[in-house]
């Protein structure tokens, strides 16, 4: 039986390790072919301990029967993103969905207050989180609205990696919140421009995940316990539990939404 993402393409950045690299393989999984796109093929080796696969993302998918190309990006440098878009269109003839992934949360090792925040650390978390979200959105859409509309009339999905953080406050954190605030509007505003044109945008939004990214705060027992409690289901997730929302809001089966922020937390926005 046909996947729910059958032939379509899909270009991940950040694809090499946590919910970049779970969603990766969760799409080629259903017939989806990828372009894994991250600065590095090798992050997976960064990969939190409940990720026990090894290789490179793009070969495990082919070593799994899917196809899957690498490209090396930087979101930060809008060349990049374009060139990213590029070459998912010269490998597979065009881009069907395109997930703004890749972040990172700077603060998570060095927190502190708004007014011990360098503007160096501030303008760096901006460069990726907010900036290489906009390129993606950008190149993503100009290629999408030229293609011939999918069987269900959609050109494209775009789908955004935002969080918890950006609905909501956090101290310690203010870039990362700032950058994440900053990406749940973005996700309204280009759904706006977007939606006449047949492509669709959305947002997830995810709560604390076991990845290398939260390994900071979580190898600590006293505060893993603590991040645990502000999710009253299941406590801390899994990218895998990312992956599913992204599958879901990609698919034919949510070709009814756009401008969404789906919060994918274990509770911690219902408190």
């Amino acid at each position: 039986m046909p996947g729910r993402l059958q032939d379509r393409i899909a270009l991940i950045t950040g694809s090499s390790s946590g919910i970049g690299r779970a969603t990766a393989i969760l799409y080629a999984s259903e017939g989806a072919k990828l372009v894994c796109a991250d600065l590095n093929e090798g992050t997976w080796r960064e990969a939190a301990p409940s990720d026990e696969s090894n290789g490179p993302t793009h070969e495990r998918i082919e070593q799994n029967g899917g196809e899957a190309i690498f490209v090396k990006t930087d979101v930060s440098d809008p060349k990049s993103v374009e060139a990213a878009v590029a070459a998912a269109v010269e490998e597979f003839g065009r881009l069907d969905i395109m997930i703004n992934n890749a972040g990172f949360a700077m603060e998570s090792r060095t927190p502190g207050p708004i007014w011990e925040l360098s503007t160096d650390l501030f303008h760096k978390t901006a460069s990726v989180n907010i900036n290489g979200v906009f390129y993606g959105v950008k190149y993503a859409a100009a290629q999408m609205i030229k293609q011939d509309p999918l069987p269900n009339g959609d050109r494209g999905v775009i789908l955004n990696a935002a969080s918890v953080l950006g609905l909501v406050g956090s101290e310690g954190a203010a870039a990362y919140c700032t950058s994440k605030g900053a990406v749940a509007n973005m996700t309204r505003a280009a759904a706006m421009d977007c939606a006449p044109k047949g492509i669709r945008v959305n947002a997830v939004n995810p709560g604390y995940i076991e990845t290398h990214m939260t390994d900071p705060v979580l190898k600590n027992a006293q505060a893993k316990q603590f991040v645990d409690s502000m999710h009253p289901l299941r406590g801390v997730g899994k990218p895998m539990d990312i992956a599913r929302a992204y599958l879901f809001l990609a698919s034919d089966d949510a070709n009814w939404m756009t401008g969404v922020n789906m919060p994918v937390d274990g509770g911690y926005t219902a408190r």
